[in-house]
């Protein structure tokens, strides 16, 4: 994996207390702690604005994660795809078939630590059905999915619940799906 800016310890230090400042200064409170687990597939959710893109950043900066997270390729152009990257930025074609889930149970079994964000609905749009691919790659690699949320209404973030994929997907994300039940989206209409 690449190097990135939760490795350089001086921005990295700057950026915890820094986020800490913005966050609590824009009423922004954080539940719990990070997760206690070396490697973790870390779903955020609901996904519904561009604005959960710093404040998730904010929150790992706060919690001291050391996180890379998947976007759309488009999201990478030329000059400022380098800095994405090194925001722990990973570009995925979305109009591509290929074997993403086996590449990053790899990435995970490669590793002793790593944490990798998936927004399950993988759009900011509103979905009827989330995507799958987190939940394989957790169960792939024998890793928890760390729940995640950025709950607006109530201004409250956290990553503080491991869920243990136990291969029944259906009764899983009907778990997982009910514990943001009252999580409120930046735009609620869209999750």
């Amino acid at each position: 994996m690449q190097r990135t800016i939760f490795d350089t310890p001086v921005i990295n230090t700057l950026m915890h207390w820094l986020s800490r400042l913005l966050l609590g200064l824009t009423g922004w409170k954080i539940e719990g702690g990070p997760p206690d687990a070396p490697k973790y597939v870390l779903i955020a959710a609901p996904h519904t604005s561009n604005w959960d893109f710093p404040v998730t950043l904010g929150v790992c900066f706060a919690l001291h994660l050391n996180v890379y997270w998947m976007g759309k390729n488009t999201l990478f152009p030329p000059l400022i795809g380098s800095v994405m990257r090194w925001l722990g930025g990973i570009p995925v074609d979305r109009s591509r078939k290929g074997n993403l889930v086996q590449s990053t149970i790899d990435a995970f079994n490669a590793h002793e630590r790593l944490t990798i964000i998936i927004p399950p609905e993988g759009t900011r749009s509103k979905v009827a059905h989330w995507k799958t691919g987190f939940y394989y790659i957790a169960q792939g690699a024998g890793i928890p999915i760390a729940l995640g949320y950025l709950d607006f209404k109530r201004k409250v973030a956290g990553t503080n619940r491991l869920f243990i994929p136990t291969g029944n997907l259906e009764a899983d994300m009907a778990e997982i799906q009910g514990f943001y039940a009252n999580i409120t989206g930046k735009n609620p209409r869209q999750f």
